[in-house]
């Protein structure tokens, strides 16, 4: 008759599952701040390939047009730019946070 296996106290037949936290979810941007960033924004930045980083600064948010049509997202709009492709005429991608500050 064979001996049994002896194992550590601390090894497990069966793994542990992993306990992964869900990061606090966002509610989406509002399309009201993307409209605004693309009607009213004062700062571009070319990043290259025909790409052009627009964004609005706290001065042009504070004007009563621009927060007029932002809303409730002017907290957000600051923090927020838009990836703009000339050539395409298109959005290539909205950045916000620091995702923005990456691809400054």
């Amino acid at each position: 008759m064979p001996y049994p296996i002896r194992r550590p106290a601390t090894f497990r037949k069966t793994p542990r599952r992993a306990r992964f936290t869900q990061p606090a979810a966002t509610a989406p941007l509002p399309g009201a701040v993307i409209n605004a960033i693309l009607r009213f924004h004062d700062i571009e930045e070319d990043v290259g390939g025909g790409r052009t980083l627009m964004r609005l600064s706290k001065a042009r948010i504070d004007e009563a047009e621009v927060s007029a049509e932002l809303g409730e997202g002017a907290a957000r709009a600051e923090g927020v730019g838009i990836l703009w492709n000339e050539r395409e005429g298109e959005i290539v991608r909205v950045l916000e946070g620091a995702s923005l500050r990456l691809a400054a």
